[in-house]
């Protein structure tokens, strides 16, 4: 039983659902080429990559952001500096803390990756909605309740159907480097 936990989350990894905005299931390497295609031709006209996550998911949207950053020179930022984070939520309140970020600083042909396991978090689903008015492309990354509202409010989505945080995260990972290996390699 030792490999259980390993068995559970190659489970997972194996039975992501990836759907479109017309809520269509696609195939996962061929999106993952797709969004590497369209991340490529939205940076050579001057856009942005923004990420944006809670807890373990801001640990990724940073990773992610660096990596873009650093390694394929692609503008990218993750909104979930401490100063910004606090600031917003004593003001404004929480579920706005990545919205008046995006509202300020997004603009058409931008890219945000919304990140949430449970793909419920308020603040996510508000920054997707803001991304979307200001005509930004939203991949979103989502796990626990296959009904959960970020599958359906993203432009594609990749959808881990577990309930374990563990293995929602990592498999949120594996996609995020699967997408940035398949533009290192062009």
């Amino acid at each position: 039983m030792k490999n259980t936990p390993f068995l559970e989350l190659r489970s997972v990894l194996l039975s992501l659902k990836v759907t479109d905005s017309r809520h269509n299931v696609v195939n996962c390497h061929n999106s993952i080429a797709q969004i590497a295609k369209l991340l490529l031709q939205r940076n050579r006209r001057g856009n942005k990559v923004m990420l944006v996550g809670n807890g373990g998911s801001a640990s990724i949207a940073s990773h992610i952001a660096t990596d873009f950053l650093k390694n394929l020179k692609i503008p990218a930022m993750a909104f979930n500096d401490s100063s910004l984070l606090t600031c917003l939520s004593n003001d404004l309140g929480y579920e706005y803390v990545f919205s008046v970020p995006i509202g300020l600083s997004a603009k058409k042909g931008d890219v945000l990756f919304a990140i949430s396991s449970s793909g419920r978090s308020k603040n996510i689903l508000n920054a997707v909605s803001e991304a979307k008015k200001k005509g930004c492309f939203v991949i979103g990354l989502s796990g626990f309740s296959p009904r959960n509202p970020l599958r359906t409010a993203a432009d594609i989505n990749f959808y881990a159907p577990s309930f374990s945080y563990g293995d929602v995260e990592i498999a949120h990972l594996v996609v995020c480097h699967a997408i940035v290996d398949a533009l290192y390699k062009k």
